[in-house]
């Protein structure tokens, strides 16, 4: 029920949004051709093209907007100033994209100029006014809602109650076993569960939310039949995230509701084919066009400080722990006792040159390679050595989540600065934590974020760069 308040207003307000936008156009209109230019001809076909653009830049910006029915009964300014913009550049941006297009010069330069002030400001305020506006025009009729729960339960949902006032929503009591009169929110306890049913009744109920997810026994079996058999709406927070300490998704497949315990983007096979698309339009031209001078640079250097193999391969976990051989160019001398060691920032084993490769990340260029073979990609949680994934795995339970997606050349802890040695157990728990967020949240902008700034770190390597 609330959900389908909230999209019914959600779709009343964007309309209204839209009315608007064309009202203020044409006002504009108007003004323009009775004030500014006098005995000049309104063109309506040309006017209502103009119009046209409008309209299908304000639906095209709300269809783009992830959750937008989640956002715009918001009280915040600053995010109403966000929404208002983002809407303001939409919509004249499709106009502008058509006059550029057809090349088209008839539309006034100071109409189109003073219009964008009035139109970002027309939007903002009808964010700040409009909901609260049309919601009491709409929902007149109030739904008595009663809380069955602890009242620790009940100010978790205080906030959400609150909005949800703009909806209609009146919370009448809270049915809970603590010896209260009202809870801190002042919200009166109407007794325990034996007093479920008068409640009801006395209060003229229409709508009772349990606070947590209820118990598979005979009580809470009851006071679900006492809602059917009083016509009684019935919702339920959940709370699995809470006793299971773990975020949740839910999703339904082939007739199955299913709980997951996180998003993983990167499962869609469009994804992946978007994200492998990248790998080879950065792996290709690198390993034929950098990658060899870089190799030249790299031997000559190794020629005069260390001699000995240009490579230095090893073995390392890929995704879901496979086992690769991850190629790099050699910065250590080849009389290393202990490869499984993390390198330092005066590492012995280092030749001095070495250093500077290391720190540029010119060591990594190599793994191209590796991407291009499909053993790893461009971004993603680095790949680490196998006795450093057993190690690391005993610090962390959610440790080996990270394995769920390719291992990188680079990814979100490392542009975040967590790189180099972990020397302490924080250090690990904010790289898993990066590298976490990332398979859970894939997106484009996140991708081409991560490696714009990665290409920015090469001109100014952060301190942990070693």
């Amino acid at each position: 029920m609330v959900t389908q308040r909230t999209q019914g207003l959600y779709r009343v307000f964007l309309l209204c949004q839209i009315a608007i936008v064309v009202a203020l156009f044409w006002l504009g209109v108007w003004v323009m051709v009775t004030f500014y230019s006098p005995g000049a001809e309104l063109t309506w076909r040309r006017y209502s093209i103009y119009c046209a653009m409008l309209f299908i830049g304000m639906l095209g910006e709300s269809l783009s907007r992830e959750g937008s029915k989640k956002y715009f009964l918001q009280s915040e300014l600053l995010l109403q100033h966000r929404l208002a913009l983002r809407q303001t550049f939409a919509s004249v941006g499709v106009l502008v994209f058509y006059l550029v297009a057809t090349k088209d010069s008839f539309i006034s330069r100071l109409f189109f100029f003073n219009f964008l002030p009035w139109l970002y400001i027309a939007l903002l305020f009808s964010h700040h006014f409009l909901p609260e506006f049309l919601a009491r025009g709409m929902f007149r009729r109030e739904e008595k809602t009663l809380l069955v729960g602890s009242s620790a339960k009940a100010a978790q949902l205080r906030g959400w109650l609150r909005r949800k006032a703009e909806l209609g929503l009146r919370t009448v009591g809270i049915i809970c076993e603590e010896p209260l009169e009202y809870t801190a929110e002042r919200i009166p306890v109407l007794g325990g569960l034996d007093c479920f049913r008068s409640a009801i009744q006395e209060h003229e109920v229409t709508q009772v939310i349990l606070l947590e997810f209820p118990q598979f026994d005979e009580r809470s079996r009851n006071l679900i039949a006492t809602c059917d058999q009083l016509g009684v709406r019935l919702l339920i927070v959940s709370d699995l995230e809470e006793k299971l300490r773990h975020p949740v998704t839910h999703f339904d497949d082939d007739g199955f509701h299913f709980i997951g315990l996180r998003e993983e983007p990167l499962e869609n096979p469009f994804n992946r084919g978007v994200k492998r698309t990248i790998d080879y339009a950065l792996a290709l031209p690198i390993m034929l066009f950098i990658f060899p001078p870089l190799a030249v640079l790299v031997w000559l250097a190794q020629r005069l400080q260390s001699p000995g193999p240009l490579f230095h391969k090893q073995v390392r976990a890929g995704i879901q722990n496979r086992r690769f051989e991850i190629w790099k160019f050699r910065t250590m001398h080849p009389e290393n006792p202990d490869l499984a060691r993390q390198a330092t920032s005066e590492d012995e084993r280092v030749y001095p040159l070495g250093k500077w490769f290391r720190k540029l990340s010119i060591d990594e260029i190599p793994q191209f390679w590796n991407v291009l073979r499909g053993d790893m990609s461009v971004v993603g949680p680095r790949p680490h050595l196998l006795e450093h994934n057993e190690q690391f795995s005993q610090l962390m339970a959610n440790y080996q989540v990270r394995t769920l997606v390719k291992p990188g050349i680079t990814g979100l802890a490392q542009v975040r600065g967590f790189r180099g040695e972990a020397q302490t157990s924080k250090d690990i728990e904010n790289r898993v934590a990066c590298d976490i967020e990332y398979l859970e949240n894939w997106n484009m902008t996140l991708e081409c974020g991560i490696i714009a700034r990665t290409i920015a770190q090469l001109f100014v390597p952060p301190p942990s760069a070693y």
